[in-house]
Protein backbone atom coordinates (compact mmCIF):
# COMPACT_ATOMS: atom_id res chain seq x y z
CA UNK A 1 0.00 0.00 0.00
CA UNK A 2 1.19 3.60 -0.47
CA UNK A 3 0.11 7.17 0.88
CA UNK A 4 -1.33 8.66 -2.42
CA UNK A 5 -1.60 12.24 -1.97
CA UNK A 6 0.88 14.45 -2.09
CA UNK A 7 5.22 14.63 -2.63
CA UNK A 8 8.37 15.22 -1.13
CA UNK A 9 9.79 18.21 -2.30
CA UNK A 10 13.51 18.48 -3.73
CA UNK A 11 14.76 20.56 -1.14
CA UNK A 12 13.77 17.36 1.11
CA UNK A 13 15.64 14.85 -1.13
CA UNK A 14 18.60 17.26 -1.13
CA UNK A 15 18.77 16.73 2.77
CA UNK A 16 18.12 13.27 2.74
CA UNK A 17 20.69 12.77 0.41
CA UNK A 18 23.71 14.75 2.15
CA UNK A 19 22.57 13.11 5.62
CA UNK A 20 22.71 9.51 3.08
CA UNK A 21 26.32 10.68 2.53
CA UNK A 22 27.16 11.88 6.03
CA UNK A 23 25.58 8.31 7.58
CA UNK A 24 27.20 6.28 4.97
CA UNK A 25 23.99 5.13 4.18
CA UNK A 26 21.02 3.45 5.44
CA UNK A 27 20.33 0.72 7.06
CA UNK A 28 17.48 -2.13 7.39
CA UNK A 29 16.64 -0.84 11.04
CA UNK A 30 16.16 -3.49 13.35
CA UNK A 31 17.41 -7.33 12.89
CA UNK A 32 15.73 -10.10 13.86
CA UNK A 33 17.35 -12.41 16.48
CA UNK A 34 19.07 -14.81 14.09
CA UNK A 35 21.02 -16.48 16.91
CA UNK A 36 18.06 -18.16 18.80
CA UNK A 37 19.39 -21.59 19.17
CA UNK A 38 16.30 -22.93 17.13
CA UNK A 39 13.45 -20.86 15.68
CA UNK A 40 10.18 -20.08 17.49
CA UNK A 41 8.37 -22.18 14.92
CA UNK A 42 10.18 -25.33 15.16
CA UNK A 43 11.07 -25.03 11.49
CA UNK A 44 13.83 -23.37 9.71
CA UNK A 45 12.74 -21.71 6.68
CA UNK A 46 14.00 -19.35 4.35
CA UNK A 47 11.20 -16.22 4.06
CA UNK A 48 10.86 -14.97 0.41
CA UNK A 49 8.39 -12.07 0.26
CA UNK A 50 6.65 -10.29 -2.67
CA UNK A 51 4.01 -7.20 -2.27
CA UNK A 52 3.94 -4.11 -1.53
CA UNK A 53 4.82 -1.26 0.99
CA UNK A 54 2.73 -4.02 3.81
CA UNK A 55 5.31 -6.04 3.54
CA UNK A 56 8.36 -3.90 2.48
CA UNK A 57 11.39 -4.73 4.62
CA UNK A 58 13.37 -1.25 3.74
CA UNK A 59 13.53 -1.37 -0.29
CA UNK A 60 13.77 3.12 0.08
CA UNK A 61 15.71 2.76 4.05
CA UNK A 62 19.15 4.30 2.33
CA UNK A 63 17.30 7.26 1.50
CA UNK A 64 14.38 7.28 4.11
CA UNK A 65 16.44 6.54 7.09
CA UNK A 66 18.47 9.54 6.92
CA UNK A 67 14.91 10.76 8.42
CA UNK A 68 14.35 8.17 11.03
CA UNK A 69 12.11 6.12 8.57
CA UNK A 70 13.10 3.28 6.68
CA UNK A 71 9.60 1.09 6.47
CA UNK A 72 5.91 2.14 6.17
CA UNK A 73 5.13 1.60 9.86
CA UNK A 74 5.96 3.24 13.06
CA UNK A 75 9.99 2.73 12.57
CA UNK A 76 11.61 1.44 13.99
CA UNK A 77 9.82 -1.15 14.46
CA UNK A 78 9.27 -4.16 11.80
CA UNK A 79 6.67 -5.13 9.39
CA UNK A 80 4.78 -8.33 9.28
CA UNK A 81 7.32 -10.57 6.79
CA UNK A 82 10.65 -9.89 9.16
CA UNK A 83 8.38 -11.20 12.36
CA UNK A 84 7.57 -14.02 10.24
CA UNK A 85 11.07 -14.55 9.11
CA UNK A 86 12.07 -14.22 12.53
CA UNK A 87 9.55 -16.92 13.60
CA UNK A 88 11.11 -19.46 11.62
CA UNK A 89 14.70 -18.91 12.31
CA UNK A 90 15.27 -16.15 9.19
CA UNK A 91 16.40 -12.58 8.54
CA UNK A 92 14.13 -11.29 5.91
CA UNK A 93 16.31 -8.38 4.10
CA UNK A 94 14.99 -6.03 1.19
CA UNK A 95 15.98 -7.93 -2.61
CA UNK A 96 16.36 -4.19 -3.75
CA UNK A 97 17.52 -0.80 -2.49
CA UNK A 98 17.45 2.68 -3.59
CA UNK A 99 20.43 4.51 -3.41
CA UNK A 100 21.16 8.52 -3.55
CA UNK A 101 20.72 8.57 -7.18
CA UNK A 102 17.40 7.35 -7.04
CA UNK A 103 17.84 3.91 -8.98
CA UNK A 104 17.57 0.52 -7.44
CA UNK A 105 20.18 -1.86 -7.13
CA UNK A 106 19.77 -5.69 -6.25
CA UNK A 107 21.01 -6.74 -2.64
CA UNK A 108 21.56 -9.91 -1.54
CA UNK A 109 18.36 -10.43 0.49
CA UNK A 110 15.11 -12.12 -0.68
CA UNK A 111 12.32 -9.10 0.52
CA UNK A 112 11.09 -8.26 -3.14
CA UNK A 113 7.73 -6.15 -1.78
CA UNK A 114 7.83 -2.55 -2.42
CA UNK A 115 6.29 0.36 -1.30
CA UNK A 116 3.74 2.21 -3.92
CA UNK A 117 3.98 -1.83 -5.87
CA UNK A 118 0.84 -2.94 -7.62
CA UNK A 119 0.28 -6.48 -9.06
CA UNK A 120 1.17 -5.59 -12.35
CA UNK A 121 0.83 -1.88 -13.99
CA UNK A 122 3.92 -0.05 -14.11
CA UNK A 123 5.10 2.51 -11.90
CA UNK A 124 5.15 5.18 -13.78
CA UNK A 125 1.92 5.18 -14.41
CA UNK A 126 1.50 6.86 -10.68
CA UNK A 127 2.90 9.83 -9.11
CA UNK A 128 4.33 8.27 -5.90
CA UNK A 129 7.08 10.35 -3.85
CA UNK A 130 8.51 10.50 -7.14
CA UNK A 131 10.64 13.99 -5.95
CA UNK A 132 12.64 11.41 -3.75
CA UNK A 133 11.96 7.84 -4.36
CA UNK A 134 11.79 8.80 -8.94
CA UNK A 135 9.79 6.12 -10.30
CA UNK A 136 11.10 3.06 -9.11
CA UNK A 137 8.72 0.57 -7.68
CA UNK A 138 8.35 -2.67 -9.50
CA UNK A 139 4.61 -4.21 -9.72
CA UNK A 140 4.78 -8.07 -8.60
CA UNK A 141 4.88 -9.51 -11.47
CA UNK A 142 8.09 -7.90 -12.13
CA UNK A 143 9.32 -9.00 -8.57
CA UNK A 144 8.86 -12.32 -9.18
CA UNK A 145 10.69 -12.43 -12.78
CA UNK A 146 13.16 -10.70 -10.79
CA UNK A 147 13.32 -13.47 -8.31
CA UNK A 148 13.64 -16.19 -10.77
CA UNK A 149 15.92 -14.56 -13.05
CA UNK A 150 18.48 -14.25 -9.41
CA UNK A 151 17.64 -17.57 -8.20
CA UNK A 152 15.96 -19.70 -11.06
CA UNK A 153 13.12 -21.78 -8.88
CA UNK A 154 11.79 -21.76 -5.34
CA UNK A 155 12.61 -25.12 -3.30
CA UNK A 156 10.63 -27.24 -0.39
CA UNK A 157 13.01 -24.96 2.39
CA UNK A 158 11.19 -21.82 1.38
CA UNK A 159 7.88 -20.29 2.97
CA UNK A 160 6.77 -17.95 0.04
CA UNK A 161 4.30 -14.87 1.66
CA UNK A 162 2.64 -13.03 -1.12
CA UNK A 163 0.38 -10.05 -0.59
CA UNK A 164 -0.51 -7.26 -3.20
CA UNK A 165 -3.30 -5.59 -4.86
CA UNK A 166 -3.85 -2.66 -2.23
CA UNK A 167 -2.60 0.13 -4.64
CA UNK A 168 -4.49 -1.13 -7.24
CA UNK A 169 -8.06 -0.87 -5.55
CA UNK A 170 -6.32 2.88 -4.02
CA UNK A 171 -5.84 3.90 -7.95
CA UNK A 172 -9.30 2.14 -9.60
CA UNK A 173 -11.49 4.92 -8.38
CA UNK A 174 -15.21 4.46 -7.74
CA UNK A 175 -17.46 1.66 -8.47
CA UNK A 176 -19.07 0.53 -11.07
CA UNK A 177 -16.24 2.02 -13.23
CA UNK A 178 -13.18 0.34 -11.31
CA UNK A 179 -14.47 -3.19 -11.48
CA UNK A 180 -12.95 -4.35 -14.50
CA UNK A 181 -8.95 -2.94 -13.16
CA UNK A 182 -9.56 -4.36 -9.77
CA UNK A 183 -11.23 -7.68 -11.07
CA UNK A 184 -8.14 -7.72 -13.68
CA UNK A 185 -5.68 -7.45 -10.70
CA UNK A 186 -7.06 -9.96 -8.70
CA UNK A 187 -6.94 -12.70 -11.67
CA UNK A 188 -3.09 -11.66 -12.17
CA UNK A 189 -2.36 -12.06 -8.96
CA UNK A 190 -3.52 -15.90 -9.41
CA UNK A 191 -1.91 -16.31 -12.29
CA UNK A 192 1.69 -15.12 -10.06
CA UNK A 193 0.44 -17.46 -7.64
CA UNK A 194 0.45 -20.27 -10.19
CA UNK A 195 3.61 -19.32 -11.23
CA UNK A 196 5.55 -19.49 -8.30
CA UNK A 197 3.93 -22.85 -7.58
CA UNK A 198 4.91 -24.51 -10.45
CA UNK A 199 8.41 -22.88 -10.11
CA UNK A 200 9.04 -25.21 -7.08
CA UNK A 201 7.38 -23.32 -3.84
CA UNK A 202 5.93 -26.23 -1.61
CA UNK A 203 4.94 -23.32 1.11
CA UNK A 204 3.07 -20.43 -0.50
CA UNK A 205 1.20 -18.00 1.67
CA UNK A 206 -1.23 -15.77 -0.11
CA UNK A 207 -2.98 -13.11 2.15
CA UNK A 208 -5.96 -11.50 0.87
CA UNK A 209 -6.63 -7.45 1.53
CA UNK A 210 -7.59 -6.01 4.37
CA UNK A 211 -10.67 -3.84 4.63
CA UNK A 212 -9.61 -0.66 3.03
CA UNK A 213 -12.35 1.16 3.76
CA UNK A 214 -12.02 0.88 7.31
CA UNK A 215 -8.39 2.33 7.26
CA UNK A 216 -8.29 6.04 8.52
CA UNK A 217 -8.12 6.97 4.99
CA UNK A 218 -11.46 5.26 4.33
CA UNK A 219 -13.55 6.50 7.31
CA UNK A 220 -12.54 9.86 6.70
CA UNK A 221 -13.01 9.70 2.92
CA UNK A 222 -16.91 11.17 1.40
CA UNK A 223 -18.18 7.92 1.56
CA UNK A 224 -17.31 6.32 4.77
CA UNK A 225 -14.94 3.99 2.87
CA UNK A 226 -18.11 2.23 1.46
CA UNK A 227 -16.19 1.97 -2.13
CA UNK A 228 -12.89 0.75 -0.59
CA UNK A 229 -14.69 -1.49 1.43
CA UNK A 230 -16.38 -2.81 -1.88
CA UNK A 231 -13.75 -2.86 -4.04
CA UNK A 232 -11.80 -4.86 -1.29
CA UNK A 233 -14.04 -7.19 -1.07
CA UNK A 234 -14.46 -7.36 -4.97
CA UNK A 235 -10.60 -7.84 -5.11
CA UNK A 236 -10.87 -10.94 -2.54
CA UNK A 237 -14.10 -12.76 -4.56
CA UNK A 238 -12.08 -12.42 -7.45
CA UNK A 239 -8.81 -14.03 -6.02
CA UNK A 240 -10.97 -16.97 -4.22
CA UNK A 241 -12.39 -17.84 -7.00
CA UNK A 242 -9.27 -17.55 -9.19
CA UNK A 243 -7.57 -19.91 -6.75
CA UNK A 244 -10.39 -22.17 -6.65
CA UNK A 245 -10.85 -22.33 -10.23
CA UNK A 246 -7.43 -23.03 -11.07
CA UNK A 247 -6.53 -25.66 -8.50
CA UNK A 248 -4.13 -24.05 -6.45
CA UNK A 249 -6.76 -23.13 -3.17
CA UNK A 250 -5.26 -26.99 -2.11
CA UNK A 251 -1.58 -25.65 -2.62
CA UNK A 252 -1.49 -22.09 -0.80
CA UNK A 253 -2.20 -21.39 2.36
CA UNK A 254 -4.77 -18.86 2.20
CA UNK A 255 -4.84 -15.74 5.28
CA UNK A 256 -8.12 -13.99 5.76
CA UNK A 257 -6.70 -10.29 6.30
CA UNK A 258 -9.83 -8.56 5.58
CA UNK A 259 -12.04 -10.09 8.76
CA UNK A 260 -9.12 -10.63 10.96
CA UNK A 261 -8.77 -6.38 10.51
CA UNK A 262 -12.51 -6.10 10.96
CA UNK A 263 -12.60 -8.06 14.39
CA UNK A 264 -9.58 -6.37 15.72
CA UNK A 265 -10.84 -2.91 14.70
CA UNK A 266 -13.97 -4.44 16.70
CA UNK A 267 -12.24 -5.40 19.85
CA UNK A 268 -8.95 -3.10 19.58
CA UNK A 269 -8.93 -2.51 23.62
CA UNK A 270 -9.20 -6.03 24.08
CA UNK A 271 -6.25 -6.38 21.80
CA UNK A 272 -4.11 -3.93 23.70
CA UNK A 273 -5.02 -0.59 21.67
CA UNK A 274 -5.89 2.75 22.89
CA UNK A 275 -6.77 3.98 19.60
CA UNK A 276 -8.44 1.81 16.86
CA UNK A 277 -9.00 3.29 12.84
CA UNK A 278 -9.45 6.97 13.64
CA UNK A 279 -6.58 8.37 14.36
CA UNK A 280 -2.84 8.23 13.33
CA UNK A 281 0.17 7.08 15.36
CA UNK A 282 2.61 9.30 13.33
CA UNK A 283 1.61 13.13 14.00
CA UNK A 284 0.89 14.46 10.32
CA UNK A 285 2.54 18.06 11.69
CA UNK A 286 5.62 16.36 12.44
CA UNK A 287 6.36 13.58 10.05
CA UNK A 288 7.21 14.29 6.96
CA UNK A 289 4.74 14.43 4.42
CA UNK A 290 2.32 12.13 6.49
CA UNK A 291 3.85 9.17 5.68
CA UNK A 292 4.48 6.37 7.55
CA UNK A 293 8.00 5.42 5.24
CA UNK A 294 9.37 8.66 7.39
CA UNK A 295 7.45 8.44 10.61
CA UNK A 296 10.15 7.90 14.07
CA UNK A 297 9.42 8.18 17.45
CA UNK A 298 10.24 11.84 17.61
CA UNK A 299 7.01 12.20 14.79
CA UNK A 300 4.94 9.52 17.19
CA UNK A 301 2.25 11.36 18.22
CA UNK A 302 2.40 10.04 21.97
CA UNK A 303 5.85 8.61 23.10
CA UNK A 304 4.03 5.12 23.22
CA UNK A 305 1.87 5.13 19.99
CA UNK A 306 3.55 2.72 18.06
CA UNK A 307 2.01 0.29 20.83
CA UNK A 308 -1.56 2.02 21.49
CA UNK A 309 -2.49 3.32 17.93
CA UNK A 310 -3.55 0.52 15.01
CA UNK A 311 -2.80 3.04 11.86
CA UNK A 312 1.01 4.50 11.33
CA UNK A 313 -0.54 6.81 8.94
CA UNK A 314 -4.05 6.66 6.95
CA UNK A 315 -3.17 3.39 5.59
CA UNK A 316 -0.27 1.57 6.98
CA UNK A 317 -0.48 -0.54 10.36
CA UNK A 318 1.56 0.31 13.02
CA UNK A 319 4.38 -2.08 15.02
CA UNK A 320 1.69 -3.80 17.00
CA UNK A 321 -0.75 -4.27 14.85
CA UNK A 322 2.08 -6.13 12.27
CA UNK A 323 3.16 -7.83 15.26
CA UNK A 324 -0.92 -9.27 15.85
CA UNK A 325 -0.91 -9.94 12.22
CA UNK A 326 2.43 -11.41 12.14
CA UNK A 327 1.04 -13.74 14.82
CA UNK A 328 -2.10 -14.75 13.17
CA UNK A 329 -0.37 -15.56 10.14
CA UNK A 330 1.54 -17.79 11.70
CA UNK A 331 -1.21 -19.74 13.81
CA UNK A 332 -2.41 -19.93 10.31
CA UNK A 333 0.38 -21.48 8.88
CA UNK A 334 0.78 -23.72 11.78
CA UNK A 335 -3.06 -25.52 10.96
CA UNK A 336 -1.63 -26.58 7.52
CA UNK A 337 0.53 -28.66 9.12
CA UNK A 338 3.98 -26.58 8.85
CA UNK A 339 5.66 -25.72 12.40
CA UNK A 340 3.98 -25.20 15.39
Amino acid sequence: MQRMNGRVGAAMLVAMTLLLAACGGGGNGPGSSGGAAAPAGGVHLQVVSFGDSLSDVGTYAPLASALGGGRFTTNPGQVWTQDVAQYYGDTLTPAFSIDATRKLSAQSGVGYAEGGATVATPANLNDYLTDVLGDVEMPMNQQVSSYLAAHGSFNANQLVLVWAGANDVLRAGSLPAAAPTVQTAANTLVQLVAQIVQSGATHVVVVNLPNIGLSPKGVTSSDGGANLTQLSQLFNDTLNAGLQSSGLQGKVIEIDAFTWLNQVIANFQANGFAVSNTGTACDPAKTPHDTALLCSPPTYTTPNADQTYMFADDLHPTTRLHTLFAQFVEQQIAKSGLGR
